[in-house]
């Protein structure tokens, strides 16, 4: 039977503005306001707040994944990323560089139990180092520095916010339902075109102050247009694994994001681009 509900009863009030979309906005500013000012720093401060993110994410993986016994891998594999730090920082020789990578690598997945927990905590060390290595790698570099940084962080900024704002005005036909049944077409086509748009304007900027990228304008658009195609596939894959794990963050760590996963997936993409590219054309020093 249903129960009567008596006419003079006051309206159910709509609620407040959601305080999850407040406190998401206060992390991101906080996140984008540390970002920037180690950026500016440069050196151990820098690094240190990579290392920090590239361990928050080794924890994020091996939790999502059940890697067993967890703290006892989990110690070893964020000392050995701490140590490939240190060893960048002190300018160490690539042969020892390799020799403590694949040493705390053997160390971690030997440690684990199981033979697909192994293959998990190999790949969450892995997945991790490109974070740890390559924002670092850029900021020292002569013909890169803070204003390759900066290009870093506008193509993927650029991508977030214009797919979200264009798939939520346009909608349209969906990118990927079965990982991510919200990102649309348009979205992705929003978000790439943003990110050339505002990687050329960061090189633009830059050239107003005597720093160049060596690419030029045209080459930046361009690889800002490939950047920007990683980083949705690094958001997709990420989703992908977190199905996969039957998680809807991979963690909450950041108020109203999630974990760290969840806001450096696409970044980490860009890591890998720009590692590409800085091997292939010789850039790294």
């Amino acid at each position: 039977m249903v129960s009567d509900q008596d006419s003079s009863s006051p309206p159910i009030s709509k609620p407040a503005p959601s305080k999850e979309l407040t406190a998401r906005v206060l992390s991101a500013l906080v996140m984008v306001a540390i970002a920037l000012l180690t950026a500016y720093w440069g050196g151990w401060p820098f690094a240190l707040f990579w290392l920090a993110a590239g361990i928050a994410i080794m924890i994020e993986w091996t939790r999502m994944t059940g890697v067993e016994p967890r703290l006892p891998v989990q110690g070893v594999l964020a000392i050995g990323l701490g140590v490939l730090t240190t060893l960048f920082l002190s300018e160490a020789r690539t042969v020892l560089f390799l020799a403590a990578g694949l040493f705390f690598l053997a160390a971690g997945t030997l440690l684990t139990r199981g033979a697909a927990s192994r293959i998990w905590s190999a790949s969450g060390f892995l997945y991790a180092l490109p974070i740890i290595l390559v924002p670092p790698i850029v900021r020292d570099h002569p013909e890169l520095g803070i204003l390759g940084l900066l290009w870093m962080f506008a193509v993927v900024w650029a991508t977030d916010i214009a797919a979200y704002f264009t798939g939520r005005t346009f909608g349209g036909p969906k990118l990927c339902p079965p990982i991510s049944p919200k990102k649309t077409w348009s979205g992705f086509i929003g978000g790439v075109v943003a990110a050339a748009l505002g990687g050329v304007l960061v090189a633009w900027a830059g050239q107003n102050y005597g720093l160049n990228l060596p690419f030029g304008l045209l080459g930046t658009a361009v690889l800002s247009v490939v950047a920007s195609v990683a980083s949705q596939i690094g958001d997709l894959g990420e989703s992908a694994l977190k199905r996969h794990c039957n998680v809807k963050d991979s963690s909450h760590l950041i108020p109203g994001h999630g974990g760290v996963m969840d806001r450096l997936d696409g970044f980490w993409a860009v890591c890998l681009i720009v590692a590409a590219v800085l091997s292939t054309i010789h850039f790294i020093p």
